[in-house]
């Protein structure tokens, strides 16, 4: 019984696994982080353990569909793409841990997909109104602009702009989600600093990576429609503008940083985001852009783990040390 059981288990897992490839999962798991992140930082502190747990549901779930939308809406696209030798040499890759685009190739079907998108909405939409409302509009939202971003595949490169847009969701959804009546200023500094970062660090890295199946089909992702030279220069430009964006966050959030992690906040936008920049705008090529997205996907969870961190030192471990 316990061996028949435990074949059923691996046999699941084989099965599922597909799935969770469709939901980017692995890269998902890191952009949860940016919503964790504002959270924390609005409140100047970590919210109820129901409202916690119930905000890494609704966002576990929301990033799970909104990744796996993508490829449902860009099915016909990635099969294109897949068929002209696409998609294959994925190893160096975050995005192909798993199988890129697996719909695509065959591996589930699309109607497979367009139910895992529909399973994993309904927690989302039930979680974000348990917790504001206005949430479900953000969600709402995000869902619209990820459809409009995919079909202006052909149309115009600015189509980045939307896609920087779709990234701000979660962590502006999670703002509200845990002060209704945020500030003004924090939320469009946290708007500005999550969309630079997804443009320059994923968007135009990600596009790069496809750009010779892109440049055939003819698609207008800045890569292919500026030019190797310019989109390097816009990416660069945009992490730039990122890291005052990150300083500027911290000191309109309740919390009160010390300079130790103003440093940390500074060396993570170096490591992370800028020095990888200026690698793929002296070198031009592919393998630094994978290298760049690679590395800019890490970014929310450093900068999680430098709050994170700093409000242990500054806030637990005193209390505890109290009671010793």
């Amino acid at each position: 019984m316990v061996v028949k059981s435990a074949s059923r288990y691996r046999e699941w897992l084989v099965r599922i696994k597909p799935f969770w490839a469709l939901s980017r999962t692995p890269h998902a798991l890191l952009d949860m982080a940016a919503p964790i992140l504002g959270a924390l930082l609005v409140l100047g502190g970590f919210p109820s353990v129901g409202v916690m747990v119930l905000g890494i549901i609704t966002v576990f779930a929301g990033y799970t569909a909104v990744y796996a939308l993508n490829d449902v809406i860009d099915y016909r696209t990635d099969v294109k793409k897949v068929n002209a030798g696409g998609y294959d040499d994925s190893e160096a890759y975050l995005d192909g841990v798993m199988i890129r685009h697996p719909m695509a190739k065959g591996v589930i079907s699309i109607s497979q997909g367009v139910c895992w998108v529909a399973l994993w909405s309904m927690p989302a939409f039930i979680g974000a109104y348990l917790l504001n409302p206005v949430c479900v509009w953000i969600f709402l939202g995000g869902f619209g602009l990820e459809i409009v971003y995919c079909r202006l595949w052909k149309v115009t490169p600015f189509r980045t702009i939307v896609n920087g847009a779709v990234k701000t969701c979660g962590p502006v959804a999670a703002v509200f989600a845990v002060k209704p009546d945020p500030s003004t200023v924090f939320v469009m500094v946290l708007f500005l600093w999550i969309f630079f970062w997804e443009i320059g660090g994923q968007n135009i890295p990600a596009d790069w990576t496809d750009i010779e199946e892109d440049r055939h089909f003819q698609a207008q992702t800045i890569p292919v429609k500026l030019g190797v030279e310019r989109a390097s220069i816009v990416a660069l430009s945009t992490l730039i503008l990122t890291l005052p964006l990150s300083i500027i966050l911290l000191f309109v959030s309740p919390l009160a940083f010390s300079p130790y992690s103003f440093l940390l906040i500074v060396a993570c936008n170096l490591y992370l985001l800028l020095l990888p920049a200026q690698a793929l705008y002296e070198s031009k090529h592919r393998r630094q852009a994978m290298a760049l997205f690679n590395k800019a996907s890490y970014y929310p969870v450093a900068i999680l783990s430098v709050v994170g961190i700093h409000f242990i030192l500054r806030n637990v471990l005193p209390l505890s040390l109290i009671h010793i």
